[in-house]
């Protein structure tokens, strides 16, 4: 695979099987996964559960062998260089793993031991200043609350100041300020030129942060795109329109649906690709309608994310369903 140093991790034909036990069949969990994640980037990797997510995490760890294809970590192939590859990379896992008999300042030493940091170039009490865990620095991990265990898995994950930090479901289990907190530091490591790859079920975290999205669904890449590029992919919108007087009930606009809401608006369903706002203005002003106000409401991340995956689930399995001719 050509070495790009534009990108922070590239996967080419990526697979992997897990073989068959006792109690389940074989299950292919990546089917030839390509993926560029391109550096200095917030990339968020988004799928349902089961869908592969962890299993691309944990072979760009070492965690897991791949079964077929290459993978390269910040240019370093991951067979052939595995620790340059791992080094370059620092994991938050979902799971708080931490060993609550340390302080955060002796779990970041420990840490930092592993990696092989030398002494005189650790950055332990920068690190956990960083992160707002100073006043921390001495008291055990057993003490901390659950956003400050998150945050030190961070700290954790940046003893060895990797380039590139991976974040599995950070917020999991985090209140509204805590994960407010989190994200600003995150940000500021982003702005330090740190390329972060988030996986979230927080389907509006991914919107608000993420330059780029894939979305992964049954080991397979169903979309990659700029996240503005991914939204508007959905070729569907709501005109919302304020009449001028009080309805008691929604205008017929055939061929266009509409509903009347509680606070007295028309909600207009249209698909840009296929009409205009123009034509449902034609149409209230055949049924009589004047109009105050409209606004469009566009979807949103949620809204793609169904689409690409538990809707179009739906749609093969209807069609799996339905007899053949």
């Amino acid at each position: 695979m050509p070495q790009d140093r534009d990108i922070a991790i590239a996967a080419r034909r990526l697979t992997k099987t897990y073989a068959a036990t006792k109690k389940a069949p074989a299950k292919e969990a990546l089917k030839g996964i390509d993926l560029d994640i391109k550096a200095g980037s917030i990339f968020g990797l988004l799928g349902p559960n089961g869908a592969g997510k962890s299993t691309f995490i944990n072979i760009l760890a070492g965690l897991v062998n791949k079964s077929d294809g290459e993978v390269t970590v910040w240019g370093f192939d991951i067979d052939r260089n595995p620790r340059q590859a791992r080094a370059s990379i620092g994991v938050v896992p979902q799971e708080i793993t931490t060993d609550v008999f340390f302080t955060p300042k002796e779990s970041l030493e420990i840490t930092a031991g592993l990696y092989g940091v030398p002494k005189g170039s650790r950055r332990t009490m920068e690190i956990l200043g960083a992160l707002g865990l100073t006043d921390k620095a001495d008291a055990y991990v057993r003490q901390l609350s659950g956003g400050m265990k998150r945050r030190l898995l961070v700290a954790k994950a940046m003893v060895h100041a990797p380039p590139i930090l991976i974040l599995d479901e950070p917020t999991a289990g985090v209140d509204i300020e805590l994960r407010k907190q989190l994200w600003e530091q995150v940000v500021k490591l982003h702005d330090q030129g740190v390329t972060i790859l988030l996986t979230t079920h927080y389907l509006e975290e991914a919107q608000e942060l993420c330059d780029e999205i894939a979305i992964i669904n049954h080991g397979e890449v169903v979309a990659c795109e700029p996240t503005e590029k991914l939204i508007a992919s959905l070729d569907r919108k709501t005109l919302m329109v304020t009449p001028a007087e009080t309805l008691s009930a929604a205008p017929d606009l055939s061929p266009f649906a509409a509903e009347l809401k509680p606070d007295g608006r028309i909600a207009i369903p249209y698909t840009p690709s296929e009409g205009r706002v123009r034509d449902i203005l034609d149409r209230l002003a055949s049924a009589g309608v004047g109009v105050r106000d409209l606004t469009t409401d566009q979807p949103d991340l949620e809204e793609v994310f169904l689409d690409l995956t538990y809707r179009r689930d739906a749609k093969d399995a209807s069609r799996a369903a339905a007899p053949q001719p």
